[in-house]
């Protein structure tokens, strides 16, 4: 039987009791029976809390988080070819599935005896975040030999300092067919034309409709002036009516007149010879 490496020594005493791991580390050591390997063993340092935890789940869970982060993987592949309302929905997944499996993990943790604080829960969900989002953090999750939590936005290197021993590198995604990926590239270039064409249908439609609105009141005020004008028109015939009855009496009255001034300046020649005779005597 070949003898154990430092990798899956360090596995061991990475998931056992915290409470154990100098004694263990300091057995395991004693034991090793090879000098370089047990002064490696020794130099293993103790696990945070939080590190601990996700080595606990990562070794009991391994298929789970196994899932989970290959999920994570193919969502992060996936993410450049999804719109904005589809990158928003696969955030909201992201942080519920994150948060259930912190929750998971701090409740087998706490099977073992240990009391799970909140900032422990909120390092442990950070760690889970960060394999999630960078495939070095998730391959250092999932080798269950965390010496600390990690955070979303650490660099590889330091990624790879919390791990005690090594930690293989992740695999590369595998590539898409380059017809596959002509055909996802076509396929968003068409699915943004259509939702540039949906709403320049809807701003076409509702310039339409203020337009409709604007045409409605001039044309209500076309027939109120229609109305207006052949109320007037009528009007007016009836004047000129009036007017060409009443000029048919002009001539007759401008008769009456003249007999009338003649009967006025003989009235008048009477109402002369009158007085003179009146002062002759």
């Amino acid at each position: 039987m070949a003898p154990a490496t430092l990798e899956e020594i360090a596995a061991a005493l990475y998931a056992g009791p915290p409470a154990d791991f100098v004694s263990e580390r300091n057995g395991r050591a004693k034991d090793a029976g090879d000098a370089g390997l047990a002064e490696q063993i020794r130099a293993l340092r103790k696990p945070s809390v939080a590190a601990w935890v996700m080595n606990v789940f990562a070794q009991e869970r391994a298929d789970q988080l196994g899932q989970a982060l290959q999920l994570a993987a193919e969502l992060r592949e996936a993410q450049d070819d999804l719109d904005a309302a589809a990158l928003a929905k696969l955030g909201r997944e992201r942080r519920t599935l994150t948060r259930r499996l912190a929750e998971m993990a701090a409740d087998l943790a706490a099977t073992r005896g240990e009391r799970i604080t909140p900032a422990t829960l909120e390092a442990v969900t950070q760690t889970i975040s960060a394999a999630f989002f960078a495939p070095e953090a998730a391959a250092a999750v999932a080798s269950g030999r965390l010496i600390r939590a990690l955070e979303p936005s650490e660099a590889s290197s330091d990624i790879r300092a919390a791990v005690a021993g090594e930690v293989a590198s992740p695999a590369p995604a595998p590539e898409r067919p380059t017809d596959e990926l002509q055909a996802r590239r076509v396929r968003r270039e068409a699915e943004k034309r259509v939702s540039a064409a949906e709403k320049d249908v809807l701003a076409a439609e509702r310039e339409l409709a203020k337009h409709d609105k604007a045409l409605q009141v001039l044309q209500a005020k076309v027939d109120e002036l229609t109305a207006e004008e052949a109320e007037l028109e009528a009007t007016l015939t009836s004047l000129r009516a009036e007017r060409k009855r009443v000029q048919k009496d002009v001539p007759g009255a401008q008769k009456q007149r003249a007999k009338a001034a003649e009967q006025k300046d003989a009235a008048a020649s009477g109402l002369e010879e009158a007085r003179s005779a009146l002062d002759d005597l």
